[in-house]
């Protein structure tokens, strides 16, 4: 039987490569007819020559990956494993060949999860995204990423940063201040986030123009926003009649991306989340595309990852097992 054996620069190098569990090698040697066996710094496949050139293509596939910045998560090999046993090694092989980097004036910022490459392709392609996960997973972090390198770009005019003002547990009437300053902390993440990515001086004379704007989603309003990138974070938060309210404000040459986790809705019991109900009547509208995370898209501490799958198991029981593990 045709053999060939792989060499890489070291133990922890190769072994990155199928999320440090062995495991994960079993999966493929299932999915792709295959025998692996590793030692130290070198993987060796033993196959028929069509299952052979799979497999390699396989970890050249994840190598590249690496070398691209990507974290390959159980999730994410399993699924890539997958889809090169299903002879679709050449789509996922395009994702590589067209490299996703944002450069803004601070950073540069580059997709650590193959769910957060194909949310930024997804940006670039569509008009309207809908970005839908958990805590962590870079969803609003990359949409204004992408909606700063846009105006750098010169691609659009103004950002447009909005959200929702809902409590979350506190009662707004009570907090200190005018309503500017009530409102300031709920838009003190996108704030955060934009200091990131932007010199201070420059967001502060941005602002002053116009050209950055970063309000509360009800002063949307009336308004038509042409050649702008508008970015909705905490959609989960908004009723049915703001969420359509905000996409039918979406005007000529410019970008909306809405943002939400459906399991932190703090919305009164009694009215239903515009974000899971905007799933049922546009998802199949072109141009409009709907992303979801999962538990191995998350990028913070690790310990972000077992709470997300802790209360999942908690609220789901049934199959949640699986769901833990798929996190690892």
């Amino acid at each position: 039987m045709p053999s060939k054996t792989l060499h890489f620069s070291s133990p922890r190098h190769l072994s990155s490569l199928y999320a440090s569990r062995e495991e994960n090698l079993v999966h493929a040697e299932r999915a792709l007819g295959v025998k692996l066996v590793t030692r130290e710094d070198w993987l060796k496949i033993d196959a028929p020559a069509e299952e052979l050139a799979r497999a390699e293509s396989l970890f050249n596939f994840l190598d590249q990956a690496r070398a691209q910045g990507m974290t390959i998560r159980t999730p994410d090999f399993h699924r890539i494993a997958d889809a090169f046993a299903r002879g679709e090694g050449g789509a996922l092989q395009s994702l590589l060949d067209q490299p996703l980097v944002i450069a803004t004036n601070r950073k540069t910022i580059v997709p650590k999860t193959l769910g957060q490459k194909l949310y930024l392709q997804s940006m670039l392609a569509h008009p309207i995204v809908i970005g839908i996960g958990p805590a962590g997973t870079g969803k609003t972090y990359l949409a204004m990423a992408a909606a700063v390198s846009a105006l750098l770009q010169n691609r659009v005019e103004r950002i447009i940063l909005t959200r929702p003002a809902v409590e979350a547990g506190e009662t707004l009437g009570f907090l200190p201040g005018d309503l500017r300053e009530k409102i300031l902390p709920y838009l003190r993440p996108l704030y955060d986030a934009l200091h990131d990515m932007l010199d201070a001086e420059d967001i502060t004379r941005l602002t002053e123009k116009g050209v950055i704007e970063i309000a509360p989603l009800a002063y949307m309003r009336g308004r038509t926003l042409s050649k702008a990138f508008i970015v909705l974070d905490e959609a989960q938060n908004t009723t049915p009649e703001q969420m359509m309210m905000f996409l039918t404000r979406l005007g000529e040459d410019s970008r909306m991306v809405a943002t939400g986790d459906i399991t932190q809705i703090d919305l009164p019991r009694s009215k239903q989340s515009g974000l899971l109900e905007v799933r049922h009547i546009l998802s199949d509208i072109p141009g409009i595309d709907f992303h979801t995370f999962s538990g191995s898209d998350v990028v913070r501490h690790p310990l972000v990852q077992k709470i997300i799958a802790a209360y999942d198991a908690y609220r789901n029981p049934i199959g949640a097992s699986t769901a833990a593990a798929e996190t690892a």
